[in-house]
């Protein structure tokens, strides 16, 4: 039977990211709430709890999902590189509305699905959502609906179409943004868009250059992905060079069982309120080990729903 948490307790805030950090940890399902939507959410690198999740959405591995960080330094752990304007749109955007697709460490050990190659990162603007992640690391997560559905904007929403398929439900109150986060390419030599929403074209290109295109589709209010759904892939249909064999991820090798915080996130700042502004992170140091102790290994949603592979003509899913 699903455990519920209000948030709005301290009490029951601190009891219910507890409970929600053992649940991933078991490979159970969760349900956050998110800037944008309310998110489901598994552990990004036990391959059988991202298939959980994609069963309890409805879905299959060629929709996967994007993964959610609680720090900049987890993110860039995740990706070969941010491009030329990436690290300029992260500094300015994250946490937030913002879901970008980088090619995806080769060093990774994980199964997010039919990503190409690719991973979809956003960090969200949301102190519950950032808290749960600095203790768990990266998680897959996707908007809290069953495919076709309207994304959820409270628990109660995600409740009804989800039921005891999440172990752990947080209760955030209303999502404040409704609106799922825009996604933006970063695989190619110029940044394209895949999906407008919640940063706006205008603040976009007073950051970076950008390469729009007439079919990239428009999130209604309440469809999209709260990570920013349909994002993994080239957006230029091309596909990746074959990624290496992944070996066991050195973060994952000293990683601590249970609920413990986990060791791309040790040691990283504690969550930004929604109302203070954002500082950016030093970038991560290079090498196998980049940012050990703020650093995440993940690749997906999502957000929460940053999730479906891309073609040409731009993001497959919700």
């Amino acid at each position: 039977m699903s455990e519920r948490y209000d948030c709005s307790d301290p009490q029951q805030r601190e009891a219910g990211i507890a409970a929600a950090t053992a649940a991933v940890s078991r490979g159970e399902l969760i349900v956050l709430p998110t800037d944008t939507v309310y998110g489901i959410g598994a552990d990004a690198f036990t391959p059988w709890a991202v298939s959980r999740l994609l069963a309890a959405k409805g879905r299959g591995r060629d929709m996967p999902p994007p993964v959610l960080v609680g720090t900049v330094r987890a993110a860039t752990a995740l990706v070969e590189d941010w491009g030329a304007f990436g690290q300029d749109l992260v500094d300015q955007f994250w946490p937030g509305g913002l879901t970008l697709v980088s090619r995806a460490s080769s060093t990774l050990a994980w199964d997010l699905g039919d990503t190409r190659g690719t991973v979809a990162v956003r960090m969200p603007l949301h102190a519950v959502a950032l808290d749960l992640l600095k203790r768990t690391g990266p998680m897959a997560v996707s908007s809290a609906n069953i495919t076709g559905n309207p994304a959820a904007t409270t628990a109660d929403e995600a409740m009804e179409q989800l039921g005891d398929s999440v172990a752990v439900y947080l209760d955030g109150g209303p999502c404040p943004g409704g609106v799922a986060s825009t996604i933006i390419d970063l695989t190619g030599s110029v940044p394209r868009l895949l999906r407008a929403g919640a940063i706006s074209m205008d603040r976009l290109r007073e950051v970076a250059a950008l390469v729009t295109g007439e079919d990239a589709p428009v999130s209604g209010s309440l469809n999209g992905a709260a990570d920013g759904s349909a994002a993994h892939g080239p957006a230029n249909g091309t596909t990746p060079a074959p990624a290496k064999p992944a070996a066991p991820h050195p973060l994952e090798a000293a990683a601590p069982t249970g609920p413990a915080v986990h060791p791309v996130e040790a040691g990283a700042p504690s969550a930004p309120s929604a109302s203070a502004p954002h500082t950016p992170e030093p970038a991560a140091p290079a090498g196998p080990r980049a940012a050990t102790d703020g650093a995440d290994p993940a690749a997906a949603d999502a957000s929460v729903d940053t999730e479906t592979p891309m073609d040409a003509k731009g993001p497959a899913g919700e």
